[in-house]
């Protein structure tokens, strides 16, 4: 939010009180950027994946302090593993969006981050918007549209559904978030050809990428979702640290609201849900069906090893599922028994069959 030096309003007067960790926060971002200044760092726009529909688009970005770069490379892209999470975000800072040769001017939040919905009428497809701030070069961030006509996309989840990461186990997993990058990292097998054929057989459906990651991992996920071959996708994160009104922000709140989101934005689209059984996908999605059944195509469930479930405290039995509802649930291991059996039911039929014999 903007600061402003305005006699406060009734009803700003009312606004809750910051919590004392957010603004704890917020005195060691001022501190550091401050310090990073005087050492000569600039700011630098990271681009993050879009999307929208004729007459709105959804941008997002991040705002950091990086070193100064030759102006043929890109500094975020070289930002790995654990210097991520020690970047110094630029808070309230002016972003100006260029699209379709029009430019807005907005704000970022207190952890650098623009999130902001614009009204803008783009044709569906792929489209390339530019994004600077006052003190930084246009960088440009791509936007995906989608058509009104479409009726069916792709909402997944991150870890242990299109990448290996053993997230149940705390430390293996705070290895591979803060010390490992991209190469090191296993996609689930079978999973990105299951996204790409599905895609294939329905012309301009959406893939979204939902995570309770934080923004600091977008650009290292983002190159793994491309290395492996996954469909490109708006990547939806979330961000560490004290909010308002707590010490930490819930990252199964951020996934409730998102999709909560999704549908409201595409009423008219069914999603084909992807998570795993190990953390809380199965509770957020069968919520997410109860309260709006006619937005949800189909569950599909990756199933983690037996030692992984163990440590992820067990896993819910697909019979539990889907019987009240009339929304398909299937489960398997790996993308190709999720294909076999997509391709084998009748409700998803009409979107395409899935080859499960080249998964």
């Amino acid at each position: 939010m903007a600061r402003t030096t305005k006699a406060l309003s009734p009803a700003a007067a009312a606004e809750p009180i910051i919590h004392f960790a957010a603004r704890l926060e917020d005195s060691v971002h001022e501190f550091r950027e401050k310090r990073a200044r005087k050492r000569g760092l600039t700011p630098t726009v990271i681009p993050y994946t879009g999307y929208g529909a004729p007459g709105w688009a959804r941008v997002l970005c991040r705002v950091l302090l990086t070193k100064p770069t030759a102006p043929d490379k890109v500094r975020y892209k070289s930002i790995r593993g654990w210097r991520s999470f020690t970047s110094v975000p630029v808070n309230d800072v002016a972003v100006t969006i260029g699209i379709a040769g029009v430019e807005r001017r907005v704000t970022a939040d207190r952890g650098g981050v623009v999130d902001v919905r614009l009204d803008i009428d783009l044709s569906p497809g792929w489209h390339m918007i530019t994004i600077r701030t006052d003190e930084s070069d246009p960088i440009e961030a791509p936007v995906f549209i989608v058509d009104t006509s479409v009726q069916f996309g792709i909402i997944s989840d991150v870890d242990d559904t299109v990448m290996v990461t053993a997230l149940p186990r705390p430390f293996l997993a705070a290895w591979n978030t803060f010390v490992l990058d991209e190469h090191a990292r296993r996609p689930v097998p079978g999973m990105a050809v299951l996204y790409e054929r599905l895609t294939r057989n329905n012309p301009g459906a959406p893939v979204v990428y939902l995570s309770t990651g934080a923004w600091n991992v977008a650009p290292t996920l983002t190159r793994f979702l491309s290395r492996n071959l996954y469909p490109a996708g708006p990547l939806l994160l979330t961000d560490w640290g004290p909010t308002h009104d707590r010490w930490f922000r819930s990252g199964t709140d951020h996934k409730r609201e998102t999709l909560e989101r999704l549908a409201d934005e595409f009423p008219d689209v069914r999603w084909l849900l992807v998570g795993d059984d190990g953390q809380h996908d199965e509770e957020l999605y069968r919520a997410f069906v109860g309260s709006h059944p006619e937005n949800v195509r189909a569950v599909a469930i990756r199933q983690l090893s037996t030692s992984e479930a163990v440590l992820a405290g067990g896993r819910s039995k697909s019979e539990e599922h889907g019987s009240k509802s009339g929304v398909p649930w299937y489960y398997a291991p790996d993308g190709a028994g999720i294909a076999e059996q997509l391709d084998e039911a009748e409700p998803l039929g009409h979107y395409g069959p899935v080859d499960s014999t080249d998964v």
